[in-house]
């Protein structure tokens, strides 16, 4: 049978945060912006393993307590320099089975909630292609010129704002990022073979912490979940 693993990449540093310390490794509630994440994922029965891609010079790791998640929690010393890469370099470290299901989550995301996991493993678990989870896009969205002037307005019906965990084989996600490298979300990748990943509604509360003030934002979420 299939198991279900996660992987996280977290090799790169987050340059937007304006902060010496790479973005995974920020202050959030007394603790790192990662840990949210990963104590998420490794409670998860479902999940068997989850692994952690770090840089090969990651030297904060292990600075952390991380005994709690015992075994379960597998850090891989094997990033590269595009999430591309560090996300095929764990497929390869982890030697999973090709039909096991691998759930990729940014290192940035933390509020994910077991109810997203929930949702996402049941409506893609006999799915032939996966899928991730996603909203759809509720603003208006405005297409900017060289100069920052607005050039057009674009229909937003039929958008929808990618999120994470994104959900796919490990043979498919191996496959489809050794031949299309040059993109940002796994699922582009998978697109690239020809197939088309399931969109699961998630909430919009699954953001990705990319600026200072979504820490704030974040946090005041947090606080309420607790």
């Amino acid at each position: 049978m299939s198991e279900f693993h996660a992987l996280v990449p977290a090799a790169g540093f987050g340059a937007r945060m304006g902060h010496e310390l790479p973005k995974q490794y920020l202050p959030l509630s007394g603790k790192p912006l990662i840990f949210y994440a990963l104590n998420t994922l490794c409670a998860c029965t479902k999940i068997s393993t989850v692994f952690v891609v770090l840089a090969p010079d990651d030297t904060l790791f292990h600075s952390y307590n991380w005994a709690r998640f015992g075994d379960k929690l597998q850090p891989l010393f094997c990033g590269g320099a595009t999430r591309a890469e560090s996300v095929l370099n764990g497929l390869l470290a982890s030697e999973l089975e090709p039909d096991d299901w691998v759930l990729v989550h940014d290192a940035a995301r933390p509020c994910l909630t077991q109810a997203h996991l929930a949702k996402l493993i049941a409506e893609l678990r006999d799915d032939n292609v996966g899928g991730i989870l996603a909203v759809p896009v509720a603003d208006t969205l405005k297409r900017a010129d060289e100069e920052q002037r607005i050039a057009c307005t674009e229909e937003r019906a039929g958008l929808w704002q990618a999120q994470t965990p994104q959900m796919f084989r490990a043979g498919l996600l191996a496959q489809a990022l050794r031949q299309c490298s040059q993109v940002t979300d796994e699922a582009s990748a998978v697109e690239a073979l020809g197939l088309r990943p399931k969109l699961v509604l998630s909430e919009s509360s699954n953001f990705k912490v990319t600026y200072p003030q979504d820490l704030l934002l974040a946090e005041l979420l947090l606080k309420e979940k607790m």
